[in-house]
């Protein structure tokens, strides 16, 4: 079973006037099969979490510990930490000028499989995810992400989820510009993933609505850097109603 563990970890960005840290011991354990949902208001580092656990440069970790299954996450370069089963879905996904999205994901797949799949049935594999997320078989010949729409880039993002399979998948912000038909699509491929068992979902989002489509085991309330309150799904019908003001005034309070 991979379980991801995250113990008092910190995190700073380097900014024009010095290192500013935006997460203040982070506490949090993933199980395979368990979705968690993190949310919280612009700025309160649900982003920054993300980013570090996938290794982004910018993003520096002072103290604290991430294992996956025992292993030091931190000591992984990028490229090893997804070979090791973490995949991110970027709130922003960047162009990839002159790399079409076919080669793009076949190269992926070979870096976490360990071997290039076959080529028939691999075809076979990307036609039947694309026709699933109701993506024309042209968009394999693009380049990746150039000129997608923002629908477009997420359902890229949860055409790679399906394919790589990983054991813990960072959705960050998978929600943010989608309209209600790429909302339910998108909900699906993430719902098809996690009805497989094999990977832990880490779900970030400001908003409920696509808990409405997938239904987290558990939900966690971010703010100033750190989990501040945990429960079940209550907890976000809780945030739908009374917001985030009161948990960031406790936060401030504190």
């Amino acid at each position: 079973m991979a379980t991801l563990e995250i113990h008092g970890l910190h995190c700073s960005v380097q900014t024009d006037t010095g290192p500013r840290e935006i997460l203040r011991g982070v506490d949090l354990t993933v199980q395979q099969g368990d979705t968690h949902a993190i949310m919280g208001p612009n700025g309160s580092g649900k982003t920054t979490l993300a980013y570090a656990l996938a290794g982004h440069p910018k993003y520096k970790v002072t103290s604290g510990t991430v294992t996956l299954d025992g292993e030091d996450v931190l000591a992984m370069k990028v490229d090893e930490r997804a070979r090791a089963g973490i995949f991110l879905a970027m709130q922003y996904p960047v162009e990839v000028p002159g790399v079409s999205v076919s080669n793009f994901l076949r190269s992926a797949a070979t870096a976490v499989r360990g071997e290039a799949p076959r080529l028939r049935i691999w075809l076979k594999e990307v036609r039947e995810a694309m026709e699933r997320l109701q993506i024309d078989p042209s968009f394999a010949e693009r380049n990746v992400n150039e000129g997608f729409s923002g629908g477009e880039k997420k359902r890229h993002e949860i055409l790679q989820l399906e394919l790589l399979n990983p054991r813990i998948a960072i959705l960050d912000e998978t929600d943010s510009g989608l309209d209600i038909d790429a909302l339910r699509i998108v909900s699906e491929g993430v719902n098809r993933v996690r009805a497989t068992g094999q990977t832990a979902t880490l779900l970030i989002t400001h908003y409920t609505r696509i808990l409405r489509y997938v239904h987290p085991d558990h939900v966690h309330v971010f703010a100033e850097g750190r989990i501040i309150e945990s429960g079940g799904p209550e907890l976000a019908d809780k945030l739908e109603e009374e917001g985030y003001e009161g948990y960031v005034k406790g936060v401030g309070d504190g």
